[in-house]
């Protein structure tokens, strides 16, 4: 049967369910050149505005997974696990996950993206280090995989090439926010990397995709049904990103949070929190641990020897990276040339925060991206970043920011002072861990 790009793409404008055979003639399309950018584009609004089936969606997974390569770890002995974030602003969790679940048993085969909308991206982060391979061969993946017990890394070679080119559209054309795209985008990337098992930390709130509780539970039970519907044990946590993770936002500043926070520096509550979380609820799931409490107990023992930040460290430097990196990354990771701090215009509690905005006020730093080929200024961003439910005054700002000039950091002093409420009233603090859905 002969099937017409514009067709597939009328069909669904008009609300009308999709076959795996027309959906498959699409994703083989985008994946060898023949079906072009913006049939890609139209069809992804189309999606976005009119939804898909559980049955398309499922469909949509499995061929993007199935456009490329599909590895298995069948030599390697242990559990092929990961954790994926549906997205938010300040999350570095990744980059201290990986290796704390390889110092405790695991392996971690972490493909990554790039920044996204308001998102910072974890291949940007690692970007910021010299040398580093986001986009090694396969073969050397699977090596530090094997050897060193977690590798990130980007879409490498032929690993679910479709979803690359969708991605890079849907960043551009404001189709970033489908449950039914996120769903496919995500998991064509973890099926195709042979996973046994799989947590998702799904985002709620002002600085997340889904900014409400209905919406981040509808897109964890897309997320759970499709991914052990295809044989990958997967579970979610819903947390909270009504205001940034951590106290570091921008590429190589939120490197420089996750080695210190390996090193027991200066380690932000909440962060700690979400990390330990989901690395607890990985341990569990791929039984290596038997309950929550000893998950907890392997993993902080994996921080306090020291295993942990040796991991990432080997993982660095068995991709390119410098040796050396975790003894001393401010040698490495680049600086900007002018970094000072904004204070609020009258002192108080924080209340509130827009998370989104903060997140595109990176952009304007240079440290996101506007188009897919952008160059990323690795230095920007922001450092000490207040928290609800902290006091500023004349001595404690609602951040240090790092921009290339005086323009621009008081572009973002501007928007970080809008985008900051202030009260007399010190607030409730929310719970960083909303729910659990297995």
């Amino acid at each position: 049967m002969t099937f017409l790009p514009q067709e597939i793409i009328r069909k669904k404008r008009n609300h009308q369910t999709l076959t795996k055979e027309e959906i498959s003639f699409f994703i083989k399309g985008v994946t060898d050149g023949s079906i072009v950018d913006a049939q890609t584009a139209a069809l992804t609004m189309a999606i976005f505005l009119n939804g898909f089936s559980k049955e398309e969606t499922a469909a949509l997974t499995l061929n993007m997974r199935d456009s490329g390569d599909v590895l298995d770890w069948s030599e390697v002995n242990g559990p092929i696990v990961d954790k994926h974030s549906s997205g938010g602003v300040g999350d570095k969790v990744s980059l201290m996950l990986a290796p704390m679940i390889a110092a405790c048993g695991g392996f971690v085969p972490m493909i990554s993206g790039r920044g996204l909308g308001h998102t910072g991206g974890t291949l940007d982060k690692f970007d910021s280090i010299p040398g580093y391979q986001t986009a090694p061969s396969n073969e050397l993946f699977r090596k530090t995989v094997k050897e060193v017990g977690c590798a990130i890394i980007g879409q490498t070679g032929n690993l679910a090439p479709a979803d690359k080119k969708i991605y890079a559209i849907r960043d551009v054309c404001g189709t970033v926010e489908s449950v039914e795209l996120i769903t496919a985008s995500i998991l064509s990337k973890k099926l195709a990397a042979g996973l046994d098992c799989l947590v998702m930390d799904l985002k709620c709130g002002n600085g997340a995709f889904m900014d409400s509780l209905e919406n981040a539970r509808k897109l964890a039970h897309s997320i759970v049904d499709v991914a052990n519907a295809a044989g990958t044990k997967t579970s979610a946590i819903l947390t909270d990103m009504n205001q940034v993770l951590g106290r570091n936002v921008g590429n190589a500043l939120e490197v420089l949070e996750a080695v210190n926070y390996l090193k027991g520096i200066d380690v932000d509550p909440r962060l700690h929190q979400v990390t330990i979380a989901l690395c607890a609820e990985l341990l569990v799931s791929a039984e290596l641990a038997e309950n929550k409490a000893q998950a907890e107990a392997k993993l902080q023992k994996a921080l306090d020897s020291g295993q942990a930040l040796e991991i990432f460290a080997r993982m660095v430097s068995a991709l390119g990276g410098p040796k050396d990196f975790c003894d001393s990354p401010n040698k490495y990771l680049p600086h900007a040339a002018l970094v000072k701090p904004v204070f609020a215009e009258k002192s108080g509690w924080v209340t509130n925060m827009q998370t989104r905005n903060i997140g595109l006020s990176v952009i304007g730093l240079k440290g996101g991206r506007i188009t897919p080929e952008q160059k990323l200024d690795y230095a920007t961003g922001y450092t000490e970043f207040c928290q609800i439910g902290e006091y500023v005054d004349e001595n404690k700002p609602l951040a240090v920011i790092h921009a290339q000039d005086e323009n621009s950091w008081q572009q973002a002093a501007d928007e970080l002072k809008r985008n900051i409420s202030i009260s007399e009233q010190k607030p409730t603090e929310n719970p960083v861990i909303m729910e659990h859905i297995s």
